[in-house]
């Protein structure tokens, strides 16, 4: 297998109508062995949808920890008032960030409008399941962390996130064949950028359904928070994530010269598999499974996250490897089990690269 069966892996799926466009990039913790975009140009960015979790929210939570303002095993209950009741006072961090809080994905109803009612509602909902009994995957207990990192941290969630990011060393812009390229990684976009945007296109429960999304966020959760959560709201282009996904493979590598908080010892911490029975979950990450979206041919230690979107990240520090595939998958285009069939082979034509 090599880099054009897994290049004839997207080409058929655009064909089939899957997704639209699409771009990737597949790199070492030293440079970028193969860029190309399909459909459109790899100065596009993609909404990541929930790659925001595990690339921002996580991140932030890592600063915080390393920072010592928030510990993995503080209840919930001491950041939020109105987390209380029997069967949840002893739900911690480190419960939401494995999806072991027992909290359910989403809310029954249409979302509120902004952040007191989604806390409140968030809260008090009644828990679907006895903490770390199981580990159900939750956008409400992400949108609880971007909460909880913001009120800890002392400034919006984006602004938590960029602060990390403007210390990223200028090699991680490199680019396949040593080109430079500006890193797009963060919460909106400037208003040229937001032209470029991969589209997406809003569900049926959505209120802005009827019109086409050009960097705008596509979940509504998000939207109804003004494009910043914690569980979905980053764009990125490929080269962006591919960035992020170098600078976490030199800091498991050892590298001193990683900014704060990629140390070897927190990162491998937030990339071990929980221990909730059943779980492939690890603190905000997912990691490998061979029935999951990476495929077969990856290490026991690969972690990495997907996106609504039809986006995704594995990282493979065994191999030395990373994987980023965006693609706009909403945008009219196939299933999650489409796009799941896909990625799989994707990941599994690189198995050698």
């Amino acid at each position: 297998m090599s880099v054009d069966d897994a290049r004839r892996t997207v080409e058929d799926a655009r064909t089939a109508g899957v997704f639209p466009v699409a771009s990737v990039e597949v790199g070492s913790s030293a440079e970028v062995l193969w860029s190309e975009a399909f459909g459109t140009s790899l100065d596009t960015p993609f909404d990541l949808a929930s790659l925001t979790k595990a690339v921002a929210t996580t991140t932030v939570m890592m600063e915080l920890i390393a920072a010592g303002a928030v510990q993995l095993e503080d209840r919930v209950a001491t950041f939020f008032d109105e987390w209380r009741g029997a069967d949840r006072d002893d739900v911690t961090v480190r419960d939401l960030l494995e999806h072991a809080s027992g909290l359910p994905a989403r809310l029954v109803d249409a979302p509120p409008s902004g952040r007191r009612e989604f806390e409140h509602d968030i809260c008090t909902i009644a828990l679907e399941y006895a903490p770390r009994t199981r580990s159900v995957y939750s956008d409400l207990g992400f949108i609880l962390l971007g909460f909880l990192a913001a009120d800890r941290g002392g400034a919006p969630l984006a602004v938590l996130f960029d602060r990390v990011m403007v210390r990223l060393p200028p090699s991680l812009s490199d680019g396949f064949g040593g080109t430079r390229r500006p890193v797009v990684l963060g919460f909106g976009l400037p208003a040229a950028l937001r032209r470029l945007a991969a589209p997406t296109r809003p569900m049926a429960e959505d209120n802005r359904r009827g019109r086409d999304l050009v960097g705008e966020v596509h979940d509504n959760y998000a939207a109804a928070l003004g494009g910043v959560a914690g569980h979905a709201g980053l764009f990125a282009t490929a080269s962006g994530v591919g960035a992020f996904a170098r600078l976490v493979l030199r800091a498991l590598r050892g590298d001193v010269d990683v900014p704060s908080p990629f140390s070897r010892d927190l990162l491998r911490q937030f990339v071990t598999r929980s221990t909730v029975p059943g779980s492939s979950r690890a603190l905000g990450w997912d990691t490998m499974l061979t029935t999951s979206s990476c495929g077969t041919k990856m290490s026991a230690s690969a972690f990495g996250h997907v996106g609504f979107t039809g986006t995704s990240l594995w990282i493979d520090p065994v191999r030395d490897r990373y994987f980023v595939l965006l693609t706009n998958r909403v945008l009219g285009g196939g299933t999650l089990d489409e796009m799941r069939t896909v990625r799989r082979a994707f990941h599994d034509a690189l198995g050698d690269v």
